[in-house]
């Protein structure tokens, strides 16, 4: 069976590791000691799109997807997909998603992320699904999405969904486990214990640095 490991590095960044393959998603937080094969960048705000730690993982091979408004900010092989479009680098496939606001505004009219800003990416890597979020509300695309094994969800409220609506997007998707990020100072024994009353979902809540097997 193919070992994933994913490493909750703060925030929402995270690092995944397959099959020799090393995958950063939103580097921002946390220790980047290892080169990247494959860089996710969900959207152009400094706290998801930080050119210092992509230039620090990149080599000369490295594809870095993000969306075309961070290509002036990084160097290196970029490319970007709009929802619904996919790529294959290897063994892994990548599929962006949409990822917005349509509850949360700067001002009235003015989302924090409208959407087309950003995405979410499903990172297919053998028979497992991975879903990294982005900063987004529980948006009725999410409701289409199926056979999930790991969802990374925003829970951080404000900028993203709250713990509840985190936890409704979850019911709604169903996937096998869920790891909360992007959670400011909310509390994640509360994301955890709606889900885990309300269904079988498994909540995994990392600390810095931990690895999870999926």
């Amino acid at each position: 069976m193919l070992a994933i490991l994913i490493r909750w590095l703060g925030h929402a960044s995270f690092q995944v590791k397959s099959n020799g393959k090393n995958i950063y998603i939103d580097p921002y937080e946390g220790t980047y000691a290892e080169k990247a094969d494959l860089v996710l960048v969900t959207h152009s705000h400094f706290d998801h799109c930080d050119p210092s730690k992509i230039e620090k993982v990149r080599k000369d091979d490295t594809l870095i997807m993000a969306p075309s408004d961070c290509t002036s900010k990084i160097k290196g092989k970029i490319k970007s997909l709009k929802p619904g479009e996919k790529t294959t680098v290897g063994d892994i496939t990548v599929e962006a998603v949409h990822a917005y606001n349509y509850k949360r505004f700067r001002s009235p009219g003015n989302p924090f992320h409208p959407k087309g800003l950003g995405v979410g990416y499903i990172i297919r890597i053998g028979d497992k699904t991975i879903y990294h979020a982005g900063d987004t509300d529980f948006i009725p695309e999410m409701k289409e999405l199926r056979n999930i094994n790991l969802a990374l969800l925003p829970t951080g409220g404000t900028y993203t969904m709250d713990n509840h609506e985190a936890a409704e997007a979850a019911l709604a998707m169903n996937p096998q486990i869920v790891i909360p990020m992007h959670r400011w100072t909310t509390n994640p024994e509360e994301f955890r214990k709606e889900v885990e009353s309300r269904s079988a979902i498994k909540v995994v809540v990392p600390g810095l640095g931990e690895d999870y097997r999926l």
